[in-house]
């Protein structure tokens, strides 16, 4: 099989079940910064925190492939993938929880970064909310079930707490946002 078809040479593409959507529609828009938050989770686990955390990322991406796929189809058809639901939801939930109970409280915002695995969760964390915010545009023009909106919305929580983890774990403090009116940068 070529990994070319020339078909989406006209701004075109295929959704599963055969209907052809512009490239530029906001289901293809959602579905590529699904992809683009999977390929960055794959950056993100060549720094593990560790094997349970790992575990976890490992599973949302496919969480994600899968979310993709069903996005990457005509409306209403089931193409047999398995659908984020509320059990994935709560999922992301207990692990936000578990993360949160070895971190001291936060008392203000932090910048991105710190370690490497902390640097790349939250670039992770931001192409999550861009998701996100693409995926509230499709739903106001299109079904969209609540479940993907909430799943995104709780991981890009959990990957900002997981970030803050990455950092604890290997002994980088996080770095305070110190919003001063006036402060210099150089």
């Amino acid at each position: 099989m070529k990994i070319y078809t020339k078909t989406g040479d006209e701004g075109e593409t295929g959704l599963f079940g055969g209907a052809r959507i512009g490239k530029d529609s906001a289901r293809v828009w959602v579905y590529g910064e699904i992809d683009e938050l999977n390929s960055v989770l794959g950056l993100v686990r060549l720094h593990p925190i560790d094997e349970t955390r790992d575990a976890l990322l490992a599973a949302i991406q496919s969480s994600l492939f899968n979310l993709g796929a069903e996005l990457a189809a005509r409306p209403g058809k089931d193409i047999g993938v398995a659908r984020i639901e509320e059990p994935d939801v709560e999922e992301l939930e207990r692990a936000i929880d578990e993360a949160e109970a070895v971190l001291a409280p936060l008392k203000t915002f932090v910048l991105p970064g710190g370690s490497p695995a902390g640097a790349h969760l939250h670039l992770a964390r931001t192409v999550c909310r861009r998701a996100e915010r693409r995926a509230v545009v499709l739903m106001r023009n299109e079904e969209l079930r609540p479940a993907v909106l909430r799943y995104l919305n709780r991981l890009s929580d959990l990957l900002f707490v997981l970030a803050r983890l990455a950092n604890h774990v290997a002994g980088v403090p996080d770095v305070p946002w110190e919003g001063r009116a006036g402060a210099r940068t150089g």
